[in-house]
């Protein structure tokens, strides 16, 4: 036991620990703003990484805790007053994503469909194999009682020359619908979850022309585009006419497949997606050219508040812009994040901060709480704030004052950090980090933006007077540079290294420590690399599974010493992809089939993947053996058995462990019984 001198010496070393503690704690006030964001996110994720959907107990559990939260927040010292008000916002964040998720429920399609299917155009775009695709509302399903789903959207494969569809004009085709796919790994991207918030009821495609019903017009803007896109192509026919296309009207239907690659190898792909660059150099050269034009009036000049008139113009530019690209998320948050910047310099506030970064992303959180788990509100996120910080430390520099050099320099860096701090979250998504992409940003951003975008702005001013030949052919040759410096990096060897996807948590870890490096104020930030350091150890110590299943039953993954070997050289080649791409090992389906084993051991038996009716006729095993079948095995076998019945209720299958205690992982018990997800109460 202590006595009263070493009593009173702990006690005075705790005094003086919380004193240090306090002190730090209060110099973050004044700057809590930028946390509010975060907290709110966390709530997000939370509802998301539940296992369950909670029910109104829950949810009222959430608004008592919000409300403690906040009553204790009075009675609590200063310092730690804030924490308790991050407490409530995490419950906050709980309850706008699970209101949210209600807000959008649609009937979702129980099983496969074939036939007549009737709809509105609502949007037009490319799937990843090039065809077309179309997304309908007002859907009838023929032939069914139960109610249509609200969107479907659907692939036209059909090469009978047919009726092109056009937006606000309502269609027939016949085709095949099925519900929106499961994962194609345990702990891999959720479709259905993706599909459930976009409205999505099923998906489908079709190999017979369209029939056009009833003539219809969109929305003025979607004329627009339509209008936009014809002159566009018109004045440049190819891949620099599809890309500008683009970036104008954000129609990425005509680019081809093999273009994009390029451009996501080469780390050039978000010269494609609209978003916070397009959109900041478009209001930025609005800006620039009225304050210019003002500025040549010399009355004007001195009477008028040109700069704030110049904000106000830019913004109703990136407004119109917004409408003309189709209205993207990613355009959505690039907008609310201009539109901050461009108010505040009408309100006389710096144009540029880590609370309007804050204000920002809480917009877009409340209105798309699902954005959060998008790579794209990630990737932007993580770049903008990355960016504000570094630049916010370097203000001030007379280095940065420098005409030529501060211009390079600021190039430079911009290019530097953003790509820093969005290359982990790119490999987490991807799979793949692009080597050679600083030298390709380099050599094509500051064209974009001194040259490829001020085009696209005056092109779009010219339109109405058939003047925007010029400006489009300006355009189309820095496409074409951009073009070829895209195919030049992604063809050198050395372009791109593959990554195995990490373990569940290591994204937000490390997004906690970058966040905790670049909010926190004092030396203690630099804590935050701790949290940097396990995400990145937990990463490269992960392990992949040993077995994978799809879940059908079509196609299984065993790792070998060479890689991942396919059961099946064809088929299933979107569930191949994805498997070998979270491997970080990429390769074509047939090869990995060629690593097939002679034999597969599991435990004390051995593991059989049958495809087909009559494989599944001359089925025979052993107790310890386990059997995969895409087939309803209705035969009872003294092995264990996987077959279509089983994994209808499991969803996808992955096995670690193989030489000691195999370990089983399903896709139904890491996505759980959730809104999106339907499951079957039995698997026979």
């Amino acid at each position: 036991m202590l006595g009263g001198q070493g009593l009173a010496r702990v006690l005075g070393f705790f005094a003086v620990a919380w004193a240090g503690i306090e002190a730090g704690l209060l110099m973050q006030r004044g700057h809590l703003f930028s946390w509010a964001p975060v907290c709110f996110a966390t709530g997000i994720g939370g509802y998301f990484s539940l296992r369950f959907e909670p029910d109104l107990t829950w949810l009222g559990g959430a608004v008592l805790f919000m409300g403690l939260a906040l009553f204790v927040r009075r009675w609590v010292p200063l310092a730690l007053a804030p924490f308790f008000l991050g407490v409530a916002l995490v419950a906050l964040g709980v309850l706008f994503a699970s209101a949210r998720a209600h807000y959008v429920a649609g009937p979702v399609l129980d099983g496969r469909y074939y036939g007549a299917i009737e709809g509105r155009v609502l949007a037009l775009d490319q799937s990843a194999s090039g065809a077309v695709r179309l997304t309908l509302s007002d859907v009838e399903l023929a032939g069914r009682l139960a109610p249509a789903p609200t969107r479907v959207r659907v692939a036209l494969h059909a090469k009978i020359a047919g009726h092109t569809p056009q937006i606000g004009q309502r269609v027939m085709l016949t085709g095949h619908l099925s519900p929106p796919p499961r994962a194609v790994e345990p702990g891999g991207f959720d479709f259905r979850r993706h599909a459930w918030f976009q409205r999505l009821g099923a998906i489908g495609y079709t190999r017979s022309p369209v029939v056009l019903l009833q003539p219809g017009q969109g929305p003025l803007v979607s004329r627009l585009r339509q209008m936009f896109g014809a002159r566009i192509r018109a004045a440049l026919p190819g891949d620099t006419g599809a890309v500008a296309v683009a970036l104008i009207t954000g129609d990425r239907s005509a680019l081809p497949e093999a273009r994009v690659e390029d451009l996501r190898r080469s780390n050039l792909a978000h010269l494609l997606a609209i978003s916070g660059l397009h959109m900041g150099l478009v209001s930025g050269f609005v800006f620039w050219l009225i304050r210019i034009l003002l500025s040549c009036h010399a009355w004007i000049a001195l009477r008028w508040p040109i700069k704030k008139l110049s904000a106000g113009a830019a913004l109703f530019a990136a407004a119109g812009y917004l409408a003309l690209s189709g209205g993207a998320i990613a355009t959505e948050r690039a907008f609310i994040m201009v539109a901050m910047a461009l108010l505040a310099v009408m309100l006389d506030h710096r144009a540029l901060t880590l609370r309007a970064v804050a204000l920002a992303a809480l917009v877009v959180l409340i209105l798309r709480p699902e954005a959060l788990v998008s790579p794209g509100f990630q990737m932007s996120f993580a770049a903008t704030t990355s960016l504000v910080v570094v630049f916010s430390m370097l203000r001030g520099a007379a280095v940065m004052r420098v005409p030529v050099l501060g211009g390079a320099l600021s190039l430079f860096l911009s290019s530097a950090v953003a790509g820093l701090a969005t290359a982990p979250i790119a490999a987490a998504h991807f799979n793949m980090v692009s080597q050679l992409g600083l030298i390709a940003n380099l050599t094509t951003v500051p064209l974009m933006g001194l040259f490829v975008m001020p085009a696209a702005v005056l092109a779009v001013f010219a339109m109405p007077f058939g003047m925007e030949a010029m400006p489009l052919w300006a355009m189309g040759a820095g496409i074409d540079w951009i073009l070829a410096v895209a195919q030049r990096v992604a063809d050198h060897p050395l372009a791109v290294r593959y990554v195995a996807s990490p373990v569940a948590g290591v994204l937000p870890v490390l997004s906690f420590g970058g966040l905790f490096v670049c909010l926190w104020r004092g030396g203690a930030r630099w804590l935050g690399l701790l949290p940097v350091a396990c995400a990145f150890g937990i990463w490269a110590q992960g392990t992949r599974p040993d077995i994978l299943i799809a879940d059908q039953g079509a196609l299984v993954g065993v790792m070998t010493d060479a890689g991942r070997a396919l059961s099946a050289s064809r088929g299933a080649g979107f569930i191949a992809e994805v498997w070998l791409e979270n491997d970080g090992s990429p390769r074509p389906q047939v090869e990995a089939a060629a690593l097939w084993p002679d034999r597969v051991t599991i435990g004390e038996g051995e593991l059989f993947a049958t495809k087909g009716k009559r494989a599944a006729q001359r089925i025979e095993c052993k107790t310890d053996d386990w059997m995969i079948s895409d087939q309803w095995l209705k035969v009872a076998l003294p092995c264990r058995v996987w077959d279509a019945a089983a994994l209808s209720a499991t969803g996808s299958v992955a096995i670690y462990d193989l030489k000691t205690q195999p370990f089983i992982v399903t896709d139904r018990a890491v996505s759980g019984e959730r809104l999106w997800s339907r499951w079957p109460n039995v698997g026979r």
